[in-house]
Order: structure tokens, then sequence, then C-alpha cells
């Protein structure tokens, strides 16, 4: 006689309605682990992709992803120069949003070092890389443009030529691909009302000064001349490659003695983004995951509990024939072990089929499986104790009682 077994057969719905319960709590559990490696993943991303062995950023600043930064765009051609540099290429990236037909379409956008980086090294699922210099764009997938879309940034309008997979900023948007100059359009566009306003604002603060002239006067009233706030725009910083065989700690040295520039290597600023954008998630991520193991253990010991008790005349019964307390013992943790066994099952099985249909990404390795598999292990051996403990107090007499 087995307790599992006869809870099965006697009461499958119960049984099978317990179990799902129960697979729903451990599905939580696995998505909360697969959520901060999709974030960690998320975050590190570009930086990964983009290749860099440093980055340099604007002074005492942490780099683009974690607050703003601008660095000229002749900084390429200083860093040029440096021994061991063998490439140097602005970087510029933000989340915008814009309206796009029915709807908000939040982005984030990376510029591309034409005519270097094309975008051959993207993950294409569709389309092509960049072919063009100007209003071309490859967007990641979730983004929901398909191939051939246009798109309305700013003075231009875009065309969706290529389609990624995976591609996600730290805050989970999609992220589209264009060239450095367009990128910079982009992230740096005024309106036309603002432009003027601004024209206008400096009129007034030259006709204050001494510098005030016609020449002067009419350049600035001319729509066709460039503010020079607005162009060259500022990169966000530049991404520096550096020879095979080059001492990343003597280029180091040789940059932080710049005095308008921080650099960092490509861990480094891994690290900040993880110890930035990602940690307070992963503290929060963590408690919740905690709290919720500690509600699932308490949940499975009350099951067990109950089905022990619902099971005292069959526990008497086997007391009173002359049962080991070995045998009781193992009757009500084969139970504990089936029912978190099928739990675990259904959480896997929800893991494959819902967890891709999230809005940010879960990521889920054998780690994560195996941890929370162990965790499910540990629960039910734990939260049979409750279900053991009431198994042994009853007396065997009981059965004698009716």
């Amino acid at each position: 006689m087995n307790l599992a077994i006869l809870d099965l057969r006697r009461q499958k719905a119960r049984f099978a309605a317990t179990a799902l319960g129960l697979g729903l709590l451990f599905a939580i559990v696995l998505a909360m682990g697969g959520i901060y490696r999709g974030l960690v993943e998320d975050a590190t991303l570009l930086v990964d992709h983009m290749g860099a062995d440093l980055w340099v950023v604007q002074r005492d600043t942490r780099g683009p992803f974690a607050e703003r930064s601008t660095v000229p765009p002749e900084l390429e051609d200083r860093l040029r120069s440096v021994a061991g540099v063998a490439s140097a290429r602005s970087f510029s990236t933000a989340t915008i949003q814009r309206v796009h037909g029915a709807r908000n379409l939040r982005m984030t956008v990376v510029g591309l070092s034409w005519p270097e980086d094309r975008g051959g090294a993207l993950p294409l699922v569709a389309g092509r890389p960049l072919r063009d210099p100007h209003r071309e764009l490859i967007a990641d997938r979730s983004l929901g443009l398909p191939l051939g879309e246009v798109l309305a940034l700013g003075d231009d309008t875009y065309t969706v030529v290529g389609l990624t997979q995976g591609m996600l900023s730290s805050g989970g948007d999609g992220v589209v691909f264009a060239t450095e100059l367009d990128a910079r359009a982009i992230l740096n566009w005024l309106a036309p009302e603002a432009r003027r306003l601004e024209r206008e604002g400096r009129l007034a603060r030259l006709a204050a000064t001494d510098l005030d002239s016609r020449a002067l006067e009419d350049r600035l009233k001319d729509e066709r001349s460039v503010l020079p706030v607005l162009d060259p725009a500022p990169a966000n910083a530049v991404l520096v490659r550096l020879r095979p065989g080059a001492p990343l700690a003597e280029v180091e040295r040789t940059l932080a003695g710049w005095p308008d520039v921080t650099v960092y290597s490509a861990q480094e600023q891994r690290d900040l983004l993880l110890k930035g954008v990602v940690e307070k998630s992963r503290k929060q991520i963590g408690l919740f995951r905690a709290l919720l193991s500690l509600v699932s253990g308490i949940v499975v010991a009350l099951i067990l509990y109950n089905m022990t008790v619902a099971k005292t005349h069959d526990i008497a019964l086997l007391k009173l024939m002359g049962a080991r307390v070995s045998v009781v013992v193992k009757l009500v943790l084969n139970q504990g072990l089936l029912l978190g066994g099928l739990g675990y099952g259904f959480a896997v099985f929800l893991a494959q089929v819902a967890f891709p249909l999230f809005p940010r990404r879960v990521v889920l390795g054998a780690g994560e499986y195996l941890g929370v598999g162990v965790l499910v292990l540990v629960l039910v051996t734990v939260a049979s104790l409750a279900g053991i403990v009431r198994a042994l107090r009853i007396p065997p007499t009981l059965i004698l009682a009716g």
C-alpha cells in the first residue's frame, strides 16, 4: 500500500489540481531566476556585441548606459594617434519613444560606425545589413516592424531593411541600428519651432555682447546655417580596439592622463552595468524569490499535513497490522516526493510554453532548472516532516473506534 498511489487512484482530480497549484508556485520561482538572467544578458548585450577593448567617455561619468556622456567627434582622431590603438569609432545610443501609426513605439537607437560596421555581425533573421549611409535601419523583431516599414524620425524617414532577434537594451526595449551620423541626427533632433526659438535666443544674447556684427546676425538669421550647438552633434563614447599584442594596461594609463575623458575596459563597463542598472533589480528579485520559496514550503507542508489527516484510518490500520515506523515514514515521504515531482514537471512545461510570451526576456539554462529542482526536493522533504509527525502520532487503536 502506497499513500501516493492510493491518493492518485481515489482522488485523481484533487491530486492533479494540487500538483497544478504547486506547479504554478514553482514556475514563478523558476521565472524569477530566468528574469534576472535575462536582465543580465540584456544589460551586457550591447557591450559584448560592440567588441571594443576600451570605452572612452566624458570625464567623471560612468559611460553611455549609466548616465549622459558626451564627447567631441574629433576625439576619434586623437585616439587613433595613441600607440597600440588599431581603431577608434564613435558610439551613440539613447532610448526614444515615438508615435508610429496607432501605437507608441519605444526603442533604443544605436549608431553603427559607417562604413566599417554595416551591421553584418548582428543576429539577422530577415533582411540585410545597411547598404546606404543614410535613412536605413535594422530593427529588432520585438518592435513589431516588418521589412520595408517606413518610420518618420526627426526630419527624415527611415526604412527597415533588416530584422534581428533578441537585441534588447537593459530596459527591455528593442534596439534599432542606424549609421552613426543618422543616430546622432535622430537623438539630437529639435522641432522647427524649437530651432527658431534657439536662433532668437542667440540673436538676443549676441546683441547684448561686444561681438554683435551684421555678418554674425545674418548668419544666425539664415535658416540654412547650422547652429554650433546642434552640429557637429556629440557622440556618447568612443570605442577603441587595440592592435594584437598591445598592452591594455599601458594604453589605459596613457588615456587616464587625459583631463577630458575617462576610460573603462570592456569588463569594467560590464561591471558598471551589472552593479548599477541591474543591482537593485537583482536584490528585489532575490527577495521575492526567497519569500516565494518560503511560502511554497508552507503551502506544501499544509497540503501534506491535510492529506495525512485525510488518511488517518489507513495509517492506523497499517500500524495495527504491525507496520514499522520506517514504513509509515516512507509512505508519507513518497506522497510528498510524487506531489513535488508532478508540480516541478508542470512548472517546466509551463516555462517552455508561457515564458517566451513574457514582455521581458526570460533566460533559463541548466543551472536554473537544476537549482529549482533541488529547491523543490528540499522543500517537499522538509515539508513532509509535518505529515510524518502527524502520522506517527496516530494511535493504531483508532481503527477500532470505527
